[in-house]
């Protein structure tokens, strides 16, 4: 089968006041600023020869010049289907979908826009897009777009997750040792392991949880022989596990969350960045430096632990970093209880409501394994909750699509827009490290 055809190259604008100045001369197709800050417009081309269910890699090369922030003054968009160059909202009810084309540097003020995509069900045709906007001053120049057939990637399979945490209030006893702790905990994932699960998560310190005494006496090694009936069982079952502990290194004792592979070794290790209030972050326990994210064979993980989802930023890493997973062991979220003095009453509509956002603004599946269980759960992308435990089980399970093909309701991908709208030139106070928030100019 032949490459798609170009079949035309034209002008777009939203308004003719708001047309960047505009030539073409051969393969090139320049977009200018005009002046005005209305400035927004640039080229479209239409390719014919479009299959649905074909996969094309699309190219579009840009040089520039003079403008300050390129990132945001130059974009480029697929629409599959005819687009209205006078049509800046995909209002044509042909367009079946639409996504951006992906920015890397090409070398010195160029910049490559290109993405691998499959046509969807009805598309004939395929509309490219590049817009020049948001400069008064500064100059574009676009080489011809390129639309070739490619090979269709391999779908990522569905990943089972497991998040194992017993029922409330089965503990029975105060619990003296990690040894107690792994006998409750064991049994809970070798049951769970009958459902056939790719991941298992367990919550905050689960090694350590309920044991009297300071965290620098009770850390251990890892890995180590603590540890190793755990590696064991996912090695027997070839899954991949995540152990919570406190653990040691050196002389520095960490809140650590331990991803354990199919072959029993320790992949990753996540070490809680944000200590909570209230007596953790004067234990002695030294705070994690950052957010690794790994890269295995079902899918991108990243973790939090417990008091990081109270910082926005934290979840934000993980999303920036590319994950598809964010694994939260958690005993609970101060925002989730009351907000006046007294005992602690867990709050199911403000947790859900937290677990929904960290998981939709960061385009991420939530995995969440509570210590008392209640509101553990797994909230996939679309803010959708998969699994739910009110704390009669001792686990829950979701098996998670992650090429769920969610799209807007205007055929955009929201994973799209949800990055692509950034624009981190305009977010210096987010690691000013003098920023104090709504505290700055407190009075009480």
């Amino acid at each position: 089968m032949a490459d798609p055809k170009l079949e035309s190259i034209v002008r777009w604008a939203p308004h003719p006041a708001a047309a960047p100045l505009t030539e073409r001369g051969g393969d090139r197709f320049a977009a200018a600023a005009n002046g005005t800050r209305t400035c927004v417009g640039g080229w479209q081309a239409e390719f014919s020869g479009i299959r649905p269910g074909r996969t094309f890699r699309v190219t579009w090369e840009v040089r520039y010049r003079d403008l300050d922030h390129p990132r945001d003054a130059l974009r480029c968009k697929s629409y599959w289907g005819r687009m209205p160059p006078d049509d800046a909202t995909v209002r044509s009810a042909e367009i079946r979908e639409w996504d951006y084309l992906l920015p890397s540097p090409a070398g010195p003020g160029t910049i490559r826009f290109s993405r691998t995509m499959t046509a969807p069900a009805g598309a004939g045709r395929l509309t490219l897009r590049c817009t020049f906007r948001w400069a008064t001053a500064g100059e574009s120049e676009w080489r011809l777009p390129q639309v070739e057939i490619a090979d269709t990637p391999e779908a990522p399979a569905a990943v089972r997750v497991a998040v194992v945490t017993g029922k409330e209030g089965s503990r029975t006893g105060p619990f003296t040792t990690v040894a107690e702790n792994t006998d409750y905990y064991l049994p809970l994932c070798e049951a769970a392991c009958d459902t056939g699960p790719d991941l298992i998560v367990l919550p905050e310190i689960a090694l350590q949880w309920g044991i009297a005494g300071s965290p620098i006496d009770l850390a251990v090694t890892l890995p180590g022989p603590e540890t190793a009936p755990f590696a064991d069982l996912a090695r027997r079952h070839g899954l991949y596990l995540l152990l919570g502990l406190f653990e040691r290194d050196g002389d520095a004792v960490h809140n650590t969350a331990a991803l354990i592979g199919p072959d029993g070794a320790v992949e990753g290790r996540y070490r809680k960045v944000h200590l909570a209030v209230g007596g953790e972050s004067e234990s002695g326990i030294l705070p994690g430096e950052g957010f690794p994210m790994f890269d295995t064979e079902i899918g991108r993980i990243g973790c939090n632990i417990c008091m990081d989802s109270s910082a926005a930023e934290s979840s934000r890493m993980v999303g920036l970093s590319g994950a598809d997973f964010l694994l939260l062991p958690i005993m609970g979220d101060h925002r989730a209880s009351r907000w006046s003095p007294g005992p602690s009453i867990f709050s199911e509509d403000r947790w859900k409501a937290i677990m929904r956002t960290r998981a939709m603004d960061n385009q991420v599946c939530m995995v969440v394994a509570r210590n008392r269980t209640h509101g553990s759960c797994v909230v996939n992308r679309k803010g959708d909750i998969l699994a739910w435990n009110e704390g009669d089980r001792d686990h829950i399970l979701a098996t998670v699509d992650l090429a769920d093909g969610y799209r807007m309701w205007n055929g955009g991908c929201f994973r799209d827009v949800n990055w692509m709208q950034r624009r981190p030139h305009l977010y210096a106070a987010y690691s000013d490290e003098s920023n104090r928030g709504s505290l700055t100019a407190a009075v009480y």
